[in-house]
C-alpha cells in the first residue's frame, strides 16, 4: 500500500513549518450491510481503504476522507465507479481505493456484522490511534501546549517508522518482538498523556474483552496500570564516572588519577580501582580513547545507596622526588603523593547526576598519613590535611544509573557508543549466576618494616611486584592498577619521601588463569630511591608469597607478614629455585619449608582477597571432593559439609552432589542418613536469596547427571521416617528442615525411580507404589493433625504445605492424572477445618491451594473436578470469616481464569453450578464487607485495598457472565422464601451500585468499565423478571422497587456510558460491541414503571429528580422513552391530591441542580416543551397533558419549567467563563428574580442571593454586595424565633442572624462608600440594642455610625457614569435577548473603556454606531449586535442638592444614587436654518428611560421599562440653559465665599467665559432670536416663557456683578489685568443687555448666598403664565435634564451651537443632526474647555463640529462605538421650577419637617452627572449647618450632578474647536424640576401605623428597594433601612431670610401621587 502524505500548514509564532500528519492510513472497519453483489464480483474477504480524498462533485458522488473504509456494493463497466454503501451511498473513482484483506465477524447478523483486517493487530491498533491522536494534537497547538505538541509530534513520526517496518516484513522474530514493544511502549506514553483509556494487551497485542474472563482482563489492567502507576524499583545500580580534567597552576608533571568507592561506615574499599593517566596539563593521556577516561561502576546494592558512600580520588605525580627540586637534579621518575578528593554518594541520591562538579583537591600535611588521607578528609580532620592550591580543582561528571546492566546498555547508548570501561565490585556480586568465571587475587600492598642500612637518614623505599610462574617467568600482563588501564608485568609503588615505615594500602588485581594459578608466586623488591644526581634505585631486600599450597589450596585471605630477604644490587632473582626454598612468611609454612626463620626486624605486609569461581580455600572442600583417597574421614566429611561457605559449595556444586550419592551408592546402611541430611542442607542453601540463581543449575544436573537409580529407596525410606516423627520436639527443627526440602527430594525421588525402570524395565512397580501411597498416608496423618494456638506442630504443618503444591509436577511424571488429583485431594482435605487456630497456619494453607490452583494439575479438565470442591469449600470457610482475602482473591481469580466466556463444555457448566451455590451469595458478601471498610490511609496499604476489592469485582462479573439461564433459573428457584430472594436482590443490586461507582475502577479503565456494565445490565434484565413476577400486587415491596430504579438510574448517568463525550472512532467502537447501553436500560426503567399501577404512587416524588436527571442526557431515544414517565407522575398525583405540586416542587428543585451540574441543554428544553411525538404511539409530552382535564395547570407547568430551563442554560454558560463580569451577575439576578416573582422558591430565591452575593464581592462590588444581601435581611425580622442551619449560617435565633446581616451589610456599604446606607442601618441595629440595653453594643454601633459621617465629609467618592445598552438579536442569552439596560460604569471608566469592556465580554457581538432604535430584522438576527452610548441620570429628589453651604461631599451622594430614570437628548433643527443665529431654530429630542429598578442595587445594570419622547423648543432650550448656568455660578462664588474653592481657577474661567463670549456671541444670540417682535408675534404663547427668560439674562448679570466683587476679593496679584478686562467687558454685556440700574429693572434679585450678600427676593418678580404655556409643557419630558460638566462656560448666546457643535457633524439635511458652524459673534468671553473627568456624556452622535456631511455618510460605521465626543445630545440643564415652586423647595430643609417624612413629592427627584467632590470644606463652610438645627440625618434621596471640578488643571485649556460651549456646563445643585407650574405635581402620601401594622412605623421612598418598578411609582423604603418615627432626624436648615410654607400649602401645590406597592416581607421557614 502506497503511502500518502497530508501537508498542512502551521503558524508557530512568526514562522511557518509543513508538518507531515500520519492518521489516514486506515481506519476501524465498518459493518457491512446485507446487500446482493453483483454476479461474479465478492468482497468478502476484502475491506478498501481511500488513499486520496474525493470531494464527490459529480452527480451522485459521495464525499469521502483519505482513511475512511468502504464497503463495495458494486463495480460498474467503463468508468470503473464504485457504490459505497454505510450510511450514505455513492459512487467514486475505483483508483481512489486500496483493497486490503479482511474476514468477517457475526457473518449473517446484519446489524452486527464487523469487518476485521486479517493484518497485524499492531498495524491495525498504530493506525486507529494515530487518527485518534491526529485531532488531539492540533488541539494541543490550539491550547499553547508546545512541549506536549513537539514531543507528540516526534512519537507519532517515530511510531510511523516502526510502522513501517512491521509492514515490510523482513525483520527477524527477535526484532520484531522488539520492534513491537517499542511500537506499544510509544503508544501507551501517547494516551497517558492525552488522557486517553489504557489499553490491555498480551504479548504487545491488543485482547479483546470478550475472548478472555474478566478475571484475566482485570490482572492485565492491573499490571498495566501497576507497571505505569508504580516503577518497580531497581535492585542494582550502576554509578557512571567520567573524568574532565584537573585544574591546577603548577601541574608541569604527568598524573595518575585513581578512583574507588569507599565505605566509611566499614572503612574499607567496596569496588576496584578506576585508573586514568593525565598529562602535564592535567587532560587524559590518552583522548582518543575516550574508554580510558570514563568507567561505570557496576553492581552496586540498594543497600550500598548511603551516605556513607564515598567517591574517593587519590591523585599521584610522576616526576622528581620533591616537587620544587631543579630540573637537572634527577632524571629518575618516581611516582609521588600529589593529592586526594573525596565526595559523598548521598549527593547523588537527589539527582541521579552531577555535571561538570569539580572537587576540592587536599594534600595530607605529612607524607606518612598519606595512605588516610581520604578517612581523614572524610572525618574532617582539618589539621592533616589542606588544599593543595587556592584554585586546585578536579573536574568530574557523575550519573547515577539504576536497573539491570543490559537495560543501561539500551536506554543510554550514548554511554557506551565510544566505550566505558566497566569496574566492579569487590568480590561477589549480591547474587551470583551460574556460568559466571572469575578468577581474580585482589592484594593490597599495605606497609613495611625496613632499617636504616647503614645510613644517617630514612630510606626512600619504592615496592616493585612481579608475578612469577614455578619455571621462573615473570609472568606478562597479569597486574592490573585499575580499570581504565590495560594489565601491566610489573608494578612500582609511589615512594614516600625517608620513610623506613612506609604505608601504601595500594589495591592490585592479579587476574592469574586457574591453569598458570599452581605453582605461581609473587616476588616484591624493594629498592631505596636516591634523590642525589644520578638518582639511583638500589636492591637491598625482598620478599616472596607462593599462590597455591601443594594440596590444591589457595593462599588464604587475610594480611600477610612477609619476611624480608635482604640482597645486594646485582643479586640473581631470576633463579626462583634458589629463594622458593626459604620461608616466606613470619605466620603461615607451606608445603616441606623446614628451614628456620632468621630473626629479623624487616617486615611486608600485603592483603590478599581470592574471588574465585574455580579455586578453593577450604581444606574441608577438598577432603570432601577426595574422599575415594580417605574413606576414613567420609563420616567426618559430611558432618563439616554444613561449616563450609555456601559459595564455596555451589561453586562446586555437581561435584558436591556427584560425591554424596556416590558416598551413598557405596554404603547407604553407614552414611544413608548423614548423606540424606547433607542433601538436604545443599538443597535449603539454594533457598537463599544469594544462590537462588543455582536452581536451574540444580535441575541441570538432576535432568542430565543424576545417576542414583537405587538411591529412591532410601531416600524414600529416611523421608518417611522423619514425617512419622513430627511429633518428638528435639527433631522439629531438623524435620523443619527436611519438610522445606521435599521438593527437590521428590525429584530426585521421581528421577531415581525413572532411571531404575530404564535400567531394570519397570521393575518393582507395584512396590514403588506402596512406598509412595505408605508416604502420603504419613502426609495425610501429620496433616490431619490439630494444634491450638502456636505450637511446633503447626509450623511443620505449615512448612510441609508451602511446598508440597511443587511436588505434583513430579508425581504427575509417574502416575496418571486422576490417580494425582485423589492424592492431592485426599491430603487436602485432611486439613483441619477449625478456623480459630495458628493464623500463620490458616495463611499457609490457603497459599498452599492457591498454588494447587495454579498448577499444571489443576488446569486439566479430569482433575479439576476433583480439585475443585475441595478448593471452593476452604474458600468458603476463609471468606466467611473475612480471612486472608488477598489470597482468596488470587484463588477466585485463578479459578475463573481457567473458564473461558461462552465456553459451552458440559465440564465448564457443571462448574458454574458448583461454583454458584457455593460461592455466589458469599462473594456478594464480601464485597458488601470489604468496600463499607473505610480506607487505609498508607498509599501501599490502599493500593492492596484496591487490589483486593478489584480481584472480587472480576470474580464476580466472571461468574455473572459465565451463568447461562440455566442458572439464573436455577438460582432463583433455590430460594425457598419470598424474604430469601428479597435479600438476595436487594444485596445483587446494592452490589452493582458499588461496582458502577466512578472509584470502583481508575479513570482509564473505560475497556473493564464497558465490560462491567455489560454484565449488570445482562444480569438486571434476567432479576427484573423475578422482581415483576414475585413483588408486584399484593406482594409488593417498595424497597425491592426503590433500590432496582436507583441502580438503574445510576448505571445510566454512568460517565462512561456518555457516548456523546467519546472520540468518534471510539463511540464506534462501544457502539458496534455493545449498543446503547443507557437506552436499553431506559426502556427496561419504562416497561417496569409501566407494570407498577397504582404502586406508582408510592415513588411520587421520591423518582422525579432521579429520572428527570436521566431525561436531561442528551440522548434522543433515551429522552423519547423516559419523558411521558413525567406525565404518568403529574396524572396519579393529580388523581391522588387533586393537583401535582408535589411533582412541580421536586421537578423545580432537582432542575436547579442538576443543570447546575452542567446536565441539560437547548434541545432538551425545546423538547420538553414540543409538541412533536416522541416514539411509538406515544405523544409529546405537551399534546398528552392537553388532553387531560388538569391541562391548563399542565401546561402552566411546562410553561414555567420551559423558562426556568431557559434562565438556568443562561446561568451555567455564564459560569463557565472565569472572571466574574455583567452576564454572571445579570444571569443570576435574572434567576434570582424568576424564583422570587414566578415560583415563590423562597430557600432557592435565598441561595441564589448569596450566590450573587458572593459573584459582587469577588467584583469587589461592594454596594452592590450589601444591597444583594439585605434582600435576605428583608425577609427577616427582629424575633427570637430560632432558624435552622442553613447555608453558612448556624443554628441561631431570627434575631442572631439579623444582627450579623445588618453588620455585613453596613461593612460593605462602607467599603462600597455607600456611607448614607451604613448609618440607616447603623440606626436600625442601634435601636434593637437600646431596647435591649445593651450599652456597650450601642456604644459601638453610634461611634461605627460617628465614623460614617466622618467619612462622608473627609473622604472623597468618584461619581460613575452611566450607559445605556441595548442587546439585538437571537444569539444573545435569554435575559439579554432583545432588551436595553442601563449599566453604572466602573470608577474611571468612560465611555471608550466601557464599550471595550462589554466587546471583551461579547467578542461575538457587533457593535451599532447609531443611537436609533433598531428595527425588527435586528430583533430577529441569529448575531449579536450591541448599542451603547452614555446617558445622564436625574436625581428623584433635588432637597439636598438645592440647598446652599451643603459641603459637595454630602450632595455627591444624592447625585448619583437611587435613580431611577435617566436620559439622552439629541439636537436638531426644524424647519430652515437661520444660518446668522441657528438659535432660532435648534430643538431637542429628549428621550426619558425609567428603569424596573433604581440604580444602584442588586447588580450594577438594571433593564429599562419604559422609554419617554419629548421635544424641547429652542425658547425652552435656552431657558434652561441659563438657568443651568446662573445655578453653576452660584455654586462656585458659594465655594469661594465659604473658603471651599482652594484654587479660584473655575470661578475665573466661568465669569470669563459668560462675559467674554468670544464666539456665537453670547446672550446677545438669545436678544436676536427671541426678543426680537416678530418672534413674540409669531409666538403668542411663549409671552412667560419670553418673560422668563429676560429675568434670567437679568438675574445672570446680578449674579456676575457679585461674582466680580468676590473674585475681586480673593483674585491673585498676577491676574489683576484680567480681573480688570472682565469688569470692564461686563459693563459692555450690560448695556448690551440695556441694564443701567439693576433696582430699575426688577423688583428683587433672584441670587441666594448663604453669606448675606444683598438679594432681592423672587418672590417680587411678577409672573405671568398664558393658558397656552400649559399647551407646550406636555411636549417636554417629565424628566429633568442632565448637568453634563463637560466643558467650561463660554458666552450665553453660543451656548446652544456650541452644544450642538460639540454633538455632531452631519448634514443640515438631516432632521435629526445637524452641522454648526461657528458664529462671528463679537461678544466675547473665553471659550476654553474642561476636560474633566467626571463627566456623563449624552447619547452618542458622528463627528464633533467637523464639516458638513451628506446624508450618505449619516450611519457612517468607522468607528465601532459612539464616543464620548460624538453624541447626538446636548448638556442642557433641568427646567426649573416656577418662582413659587422654588420658594417651596427653597424651605423643604426646615428643620421642622424630617428629611425622611413622606409627604416629600416623588417628583422632588433629580438625575446624577458625574462630579468628584472637591477638598472637603472648612469648619466654617460647614457653619451654616450648626447652630440650633439638629444634626444632620443623610436621607436617601436622590441627587444630581455637581458643578465643576474646583481646582481641575483642565478647566485653563482652550478648546481647539474654538466653540463656545456654555451650555454644557453643569448646573449641579441647581437642576430644577421637571414639573413646571403648569404640570400638577404630586406628593406620596406618608405611611401611617394603620395602613402598615407589620412594620409599626413611617416608611419613606426607598434609597434602594430591589422589587421591579411598576407604574413608575416609587417603591417603599425596605423597613431594614427605613427610619422609625420615634427618631426623627432633623432636616436641613432653611435658606436664610426665607420661610418655609406649612405642610398644608406644600401640599396644595402637589397632587397626590400613588406609592408603589410593596410586598410584604414573607417569613424565611427556619432559614
Amino acid at each position: 500500500m502506497s503511502n500518502y502524505l497530508t501537508v498542512v500548514r502551521l503558524l508557530l509564532g512568526y514562522k511557518v513549518f509543513l508538518c507531515i500528519l500520519p492518521w489516514w492510513i486506515g481506519c476501524f472497519p465498518l459493518p457491512l450491510q446485507n446487500l446482493t453483489l453483483k454476479e461474479g464480483y465478492n468482497t468478502e474477504n476484502q475491506k478498501h481503504y481511500l488513499i486520496a480524498g474525493f470531494r464527490g462533485t459529480v452527480p451522485h458522488g459521495l464525499s469521502l476522507e483519505i482513511g475512511d473504509t468502504v464497503q463495495i456494493l458494486e463495480k460498474c463497466d467503463g468508468d470503473l465507479f464504485y457504490l459505497n454503501f454505510f450510511i450514505f451511498q455513492g459512487i467514486f473513482p475505483s483508483n481512489y481505493i486500496h483493497l486490503k484483506n479482511a474476514c468477517v465477524k457475526n457473518k449473517g447478523y446484519v446489524q452486527f456484522e464487523m469487518v476485521i483486517p486479517t493484518e497485524d493487530s499492531v498495524i491495525t491498533e498504530m493506525t486507529t490511534t494515530l487518527r485518534d491522536w491526529g485531532t488531539m494534537w492540533k488541539q494541543l497547538y490550539v491550547r499553547n501546549e508546545g512541549d506536549l505538541f513537539h514531543r507528540l509530534w516526534h512519537i507519532m513520526n517515530e511510531i510511523l517508522d516502526l510502522r513501517r517496518q512491521v509492514l515490510v516484513g523482513h525483520l527477524t522474530h527477535d526484532r520484531m518482538k522488539d520492534v513491537k514493544r517499542h511500537i506499544t511502549a510509544r503508544l501507551d506514553w501517547g494516551n497517558e498523556q492525552l488522557g486517553l483509556d489504557l489499553v490491555p494487551r498480551k504479548e504487545y497485542a491488543m485482547v479483546d474483552p470478550e475472548e478472555i474472563s474478566i478475571t484475566e482482563l482485570y490482572r492485565l489492567m492491573e499490571h498495566r496500570h501497576r507497571k505505569k502507576d508504580t516503577p518497580v524499583p531497581a535492585s542494582s545500580h550502576h554509578l557512571f564516572v567520567q573524568m574532565k580534567s584537573l585544574m591546577c597552576s603548577n601541574l608541569g608533571e604527568e598524573l595518575e588519577v585513581i578512583f574507588s568507592l569507599f565505605d566509611s561506615k566499614e572503612n574499607r574499599p567496596i569496588s576496584e580501582r578506576f585508573f586514568l593517566r593525565l598529562n602535564r596539563n592535567g587532560l587524559p593521556k590518552c583522548p582518543e580513547k575516550p574508554e580510558r577516561h570514563c568507567s561505570l561502576f557496576v553492581d552496586l546494592g540498594s543497600s550500598e545507596l548511603r551516605k556513607d558512600i564515598y567517591i574517593t580520588v587519590h591523585i599521584i605525580r610522576i616526576g622528581r622526588m620533591g616537587a620544587g627540586e631543579k630540573k637537572n637534579a634527577c632524571n629518575v621518575q618516581y611516582r609521588r603523593p600529589f593529592g586526594c578528593a573525596v565526595l559523598s554518594i548521598a549527593d547523588l541520591l537527589a539527582g541521579d547526576s552531577k555535571d561538570d562538579l569539580v572537587l576540592k583537591v587536599y594534600m595530607c600535611n605529612t607524607e606518612s598519613d598519606w595512605y588516610q588521607i581520604h578517612e581523614n578528609i572524610i572525618k574532617k580532620l582539618n589539621a592533616r590535611y589542606n588544599l593543595t592550591g587556592s584554585n586546585a580543582g578536579l573536574a568530574v561528571s557523575l550519573q547515577l544509573l539504576h536497573g539491570d546492566i543490559e537495560q543501561i546498555r539500551r536506554e543510554y547508548t550514548s554511554r557506551f557508543t565510544h566505550g566505558v570501561s566497566i569496574t566492579r565490585k569487590l568480590g561477589f556480586s549480591n547474587i551470583i549466576m551460574p556460568g559466571e568465571m572469575r578468577n581474580d587475587l585482589y592484594i593490597t600492598v599495605e606497609r613495611g618494616e625496613f632499617e636504616k642500612g647503614g645510613k644517617s637518614v630514612a630510606r626512600n623505599v619504592e615496592v616493585t611486584m612481579h608475578v612469577v610462574d614455578s619455571s621462573g617467568q615473570i609472568l606478562k600482563d597479569f597486574i592490573s592498577f585499575g580499570s581504565g588501564e590495560p594489565p601491566a608485568s610489573e608494578y612500582h609503588s609511589f615512594v614516600l619521601y625517608h620513610n623506613n615505615g612506609p604505608r601504601w594500602a595500594e589495591l592490585l588485581k592479579l587476574p592469574i588463569p586457574v591453569d598458570k594459578f599452581r605453582g605461581a608466586h609473587i616476588r616484591c623488591e624493594f629498592r631505596h630511591c636516591s634523590t642525589k644526581e644520578k638518582g639511583e634505585k638500589k636492591l637491598f631486600g625482598f620478599s616472596f608469597v607462593p599462590l597455591m599450597q601443594e594440596n590444591g589450596r589457595t593462599l588464604p585471605d587475610g594480611t600477610h607478614e612477609l619476611i624480608v630477604h635482604k640482597c645486594e644490587e646485582n643479586a640473581n632473582l631470576q633463579d626462583s629455585g634458589r629463594y622458593l626454598k626459604l620461608p616466606f612468611s613470619k605466620g603461615i609454612s607451606l608445603g616441606n619449608n623446614s628451614q628456620a626463620v632468621k630473626t629479623t626486624k624487616e617486615s611486608f605486609w600485603i592483603t590478599s582477597f581470592l574471588c574465585s569461581t574455580k579455586l578453593t580455600q577450604n581444606g574441608d572442600m577438598l577432603d570432601l571432593l577426595k574422599w575415594r583417597t580417605h574413606p576414613d574421614k567420609i563420616a567426618g566429611c559430611l558432618s563439616k559439609l554444613k561449616e563450609i561457605d555456601g559459595s564455596e559449595i555451589v561453586k562446586f556444586l555437581q561435584d558436591t552432589l556427584d560425591t554424596l550419592f556416590g558416598i551413598l551408592d557405596e554404603n547407604s546402611q553407614k552414611y544413608g542418613s548423614k548423606v540424606f541430611d547433607c542433601l538436604v542442607h545443599i538443597i535449603n542453601l539454594l533457598q537463599d536469596s544469594k544462590f537462588h540463581h543455582f536452581k536451574p543449575v540444580m535441575d541441570t544436573y538432576i535432568e542430565s547427571h543424576f545417576a542414583g537409580a537405587l538411591a529412591y529407596r532410601d531416600l524414600i525410606k529416611v523421608l518417611k521416617w522423619h514425617i512419622d516423627r513430627v511429633t518428638e520436639v528435639d527433631l522439629h527443627d531438623h524435620i523443619q528442615e527436611v519438610l522445606k526440602a521435599q521438593e527437590y527430594i521428590f525429584k530426585y525421588i521421581v528421577q531415581s525411580r525413572r532411571l531404575f525402570s530404564i535400567a531394570t524395565g519397570g521393575q518393582n512397580e507395584e512396590e514403588f507404589r506402596c512406598c509412595i501411597q505408605e508416604l502420603l498416608m504419613s502426609v495425610r496423618f501429620f496433616l490431619s493433625q490439630e494444634s491450638k494456638g502456636t505450637s511446633a506442630l503447626s509450623q511443620l504443618q505449615a512448612v510441609f504445605l508451602s511446598s508440597f503444591p511443587s511436588v505434583y509436577s513430579e508425581l504427575l511424571k509417574l502416575f496418571d492424572v486422576r490417580e494425582v488429583a485423589n492424592l492431592v485431594h485426599d491430603a487436602l482435605g485432611s486439613l483441619p477445618t477449625v478456623m480459630h487456630g495458628d493464623e500463620s497456619l490458616q495463611a499457609v494453607k490457603l497459599q498452599s491451594i492457591g498454588k494447587t490452583v495454579e498448577s499444571h494439575l489443576y488446569t486439566n479438565p479430569d482433575s479439576r473436578c476433583i480439585l475443585l470442591p475441595v478448593v471452593l469449600h476452604h474458600l468458603h470457610m476463609h471468606l466467611q470469616e473475612q480471612k486472608d482475602l488477598i489470597m482468596c482473591a488470587r484463588i477466585l481469580s485463578n479459578i475463573f481464569c481457567l473458564i473461558k466466556k461462552n465456553s459451552s463444555e458440559k465440564s465448564v457448566l457443571e462448574e458454574i453450578d458448583v461454583i454458584v451455590n457455593s460461592l455466589l451469595d458469599i462473594l456478594l458478601r464480601t464485597i458488601l464487607e470489604i468496600t463499607s471498610r473505610p480506607q487505609p490511609s498508607g498509599s501501599a496499604m490502599r493500593l492492596q485495598f484496591q487490589d483486593v476489592t478489584g480481584e472480587f469485582v472480576s470474580c464476580l462479573l466472571s461468574l455473572l457472565r459465565q451463568m447461562t439461564d440455566r442458572h439464573y433459573q436455577q438460582l432463583l428457584d433455590s430460594f425457598n422464601t419470598k424474604e430469601d430472594l428479597r435479600d438476595f436482590l436487594l444485596q445483587i443490586f446494592t452490589v452493582f451500585r458499588i461496582l458502577i461507582r466512578p472509584e470502583m475502577f481508575p479513570k482509564d479503565w473505560t475497556v473493564m468499565r464497558l465490560v462491567a456494565n455489560n454484565v449488570i445490565i445482562t444480569t438486571v434484565l434476567y432479576l427484573s423478571d423475578a422482581l415483576r413476577k414475585n413483588f408486584l400486587n399484593e406482594n409488593f415491596d417498595y424497597k425491592i422497587w426503590d433500590s432496582y430504579f436507583f441502580l438503574a438510574v445510576i448505571f445510566i448517568n454512568q460517565l462512561c456510558l456518555q457516548l456523546e463525550m467519546f472520540t468518534p472512532s471510539k463511540k464506534k467502537k462501544v457502539l458496534e460491541k455493545y449498543g446503547d447501553m443507557r437506552v436499553t436500560m431506559g426502556c427496561e426503567i419504562f416497561s417496569m414503571w409501566q407494570n407498577l399501577g397504582e404502586h406508582k404512587l408510592h415513588f411520587i416524588p421520591a423518582l422525579i429528580g432521579p429520572f428527570l436527571e436521566v431525561t436531561l442526557i442528551p440522548q434522543p431515544d433515551l429522552r423519547n422513552v423516559m419523558i411521558p414517565i413525567f406525565h404518568d407522575m403529574m396524572d396519579w398525583e393529580q388523581r391522588r391530591s387533586g393537583n401535582f405540586k408535589q411533582v412541580e416542587a421536586k421537578l423545580i428543585d432537582k432542575l436547579d441542580s442538576l443543570m447546575s451540574e452542567g446536565k441539560g441543554d437547548e434541545t432538551y428544553r425545546e423538547l420538553f416543551n414540543s409538541i412533536i411525538p416522541l416514539f411509538g404511539p406515544y405523544p409529546s409530552l405537551l399534546k398528552k397533558i392537553e388532553r387531560e382535564t388538569w391541562r391548563e395547570s399542565g401546561v402552566s407547568l411546562i410553561a414555567t419549567v420551559t423558562r426556568l430551563m431557559e434562565r438556568l442554560l443562561d446561568y451555567r454558560d455564564c459560569m463557565k467563563m472565569g472572571e466574574v463580569d455583567g452576564k454572571k451577575i445579570g444571569c443570576t439576578v435574572s434567576l434570582l428574580n424568576f424564583y422570587k416573582t414566578e415560583l415563590n422558591k423562597e430557600e432557592m430565591y435565598i441561595r441564589y442571593i448569596h450566590k450573587l452575593y458572593d459573584l459582587h464581592l469577588k467584583a469587589q462590588n461592594f454596594t452592590e454586595a450589601a444591597y444583594t444581601l439585605l434582600l435576605y435581611d428583608e425577609l427577616l425580622e427582629w424575633s427570637d424565633r430560632p432558624l435552622r442551619e442553613f447555608l453558612t449560617y448556624p443554628m441561631q435565633t431570627e434575631w442572631q442572624r439579623k444582627e450579623c446581616l445588618h453588620l455585613t451589610i453596613i461593612q460593605n456599604f462602607d467599603r462600597g462608600k455607600c456611607w448614607e446606607n451604613g448609618i440607616i442601618l447603623c440606626r436600625k441595629i442601634a435601636e434593637q440594642y437600646e431596647s435591649y440595653y445593651d450599652y456597650r453594643n450601642l456604644s459601638k454601633m453610634r461611634m461605627m455610625e460617628a465614623s460614617l459621617y466622618d467619612k462622608i465629609m473627609d473622604q472623597q467618592r468618584l461619581e460613575p457614569e452611566f450607559f445605556r445598552v441595548g442587546f439585538y438579536g437571537k444569539k444573545f442569552p435569554f435575559f439579554l435577548r432583545n432588551k436595553e439596560f442601563v449599566c453604572r460604569g466602573h470608577d474611571y471608566e468612560r465611555l471608550e473603556a466601557f464599550q471595550q469592556r462589554m466587546l471583551n465580554e461579547f467578542p461575538h457581538a457587533i457593535a451599532m454606531q447609531h443611537a436609533n432604535q433598531p428595527d425588527e430584522t435586528i430583533f430577529q438576527a441569529e448575531a449579536q449586535y450591541l448599542q451603547i452610548y452614555a446617558v445622564t441620570p436625574i436625581p428623584e429628589n433635588q432637597e439636598v442638592l438645592q440647598r446652599d453651604g451643603i459641603p459637595d461631599n454630602i450632595k455627591s451622594f444624592y447625585k448619583v444614587n437611587h435613580i431611577w430614570r435617566f436620559r439622552y437628548d439629541r439636537p436638531f433643527h426644524k424647519g430652515t436654518k437661520d444660518k446668522e443665529n441657528e438659535f432660532k431654530s435648534l430643538w431637542v429630542e429628549r428621550t426619558t428611560l425609567i428603569l424596573v429598578q433604581s440604580l444602584p442595587g442588586i447588580s450594577r445594570w438594571f433593564e429599562v421599562e419604559k422609554r419617554e419622547v419629548v421635544e424641547m423648543s429652542p425658547l425652552e432650550n435656552a431657558i434652561e440653559v441659563l438657568e443651568n448656568k446662573n445655578q453653576q455660578l452660584r455654586t462656585l462664588i458659594s465655594q469661594c465665599q465659604t473658603r471651599q474653592m482652594q484654587n479660584i481657577n473655575p470661578l475665573t474661567m466661568c465669569l470669563n467665559g459668560v462675559i467674554d463670549a468670544a464666539v456665537n456671541g453670547g446672550v446677545a444670540r438669545y436678544q436676536e432670536a427671541f426678543f426680537v417682535k416678530e418672534y413674540i408675534l409669531n409666538h403668542p404663547e411663549d409671552g412667560e416663557k419670553i418673560t422668563r427668560l429676560r429675568e434670567l439674562m437679568l438675574e445672570q448679570a446680578q449674579i456676575l456683578e457679585f461674582g466680580l466683587a468676590v473674585h475681586e476679593k480673593v483674585v491673585p496679584q498676577d491676574m489683576r489685568p484680567l480681573h480688570k478686562k472682565l469688569v470692564d467687558q461686563f459693563f459692555v454685556m450690560k448695556s448690551s443687555l440695556g441694564i443701567q440700574e439693576f433696582s430699575a429693572c426688577v423688583q428683587a434679585s433672584p441670587v441666594h448666598f448663604p453669606n448675606g450678600s444683598p438679594r432681592v427676593c423672587r418672590n417680587s418678580i411678577p409672573i405671568s403664565m398664558s393658558p397656552d404655556a400649559a399647551r407646550v409643557i406636555p411636549r417636554r419630558s417629565p424628566l429633568s435634564y442632565p448637568a453634563v460638566n463637560r466643558y467650561s462656560s463660554s458666552s450665553l448666546s453660543s451656548q446652544a451651537s456650541a452644544e450642538v457643535s460639540n454633538i455632531t457633524g452631519q448634514s443640515e439635511s438631516s432632521d435629526e443632526v445637524f452641522n454648526m458652524q461657528p458664529s462671528p459673534s463679537t461678544s466675547s468671553l473665553s471659550s476654553t474647555h474642561s476636560a474633566s473627568p467626571n463627566v456623563t456624556s449624552s447619547a452618542p452622535s458622528s463627528a464633533r463640529a467637523s464639516p458638513l456631511l451628506s446624508d450618505k455618510h449619516k450611519h457612517s460605521r468607522e468607528n465601532s462605538c459612539l464616543s464620548p465626543r460624538e453624541r447626538p445630545c446636548s448638556a442642557i440643564y433641568p427646567t426649573p421650577l416656577e418662582t413659587s415652586q422654588r420658594m417651596l423647595f427653597n424651605h423643604i430643609g426646615d428643620g421642622a419637617l424630617p428629611r425622611s417624612d413622606s409627604n416629600l413629592p416623588g417628583a422632588d427627584k433629580a438625575s446624577p452627572a458625574r462630579h468628584i467632590a472637591s477638598i472637603s470644606p472648612s469648619p466654617a463652610g460647614r457653619s451654616p449647618m450648626k447652630g440650633s438645627v439638629q444634626s444632620f440625618t443623610p436621607s436617601p434621596v436622590e441627587y444630581h450632578s455637581s458643578g465643576l471640578i474646583s481646582n481641575s488643571p483642565a478647566l485653563s485649556g482652550s478648546y481647539s474647536s474654538g466653540i463656545s460651549s456654555l451650555s454644557r456646563c453643569s448646573t449641579s445643585e441647581t437642576s430644577g424640576f421637571e414639573s413646571q407650574g403648569s404640570e400638577p405635581a404630586v406628593t406620596v402620601p406618608s405611611y401611617s401605623i394603620s395602613e402598615e401594622p407589620v412594620r409599626k412605623e413611617s416608611k419613606t421612598p426607598p434609597p434602594y428597594s430591589v422589587y421591579e418598578r411598576t407604574l413608575k411609582r416609587p417603591v417603599p423604603l425596605p423597613h431594614s433601612l427605613s427610619i422609625p418615627p420615634a427618631a426623627d432626624p432633623p432636616a436641613l436648615p432653611p435658606k436664610p431670610q426665607l420661610v418655609r410654607p406649612n405642610n398644608l400649602e406644600n401640599s396644595s401645590r402637589r397632587t397626590e401621587q400613588v406609592p408603589r406597592p410593596r410586598p410584604l416581607p414573607r417569613k424565611v421557614s427556619q432559614l
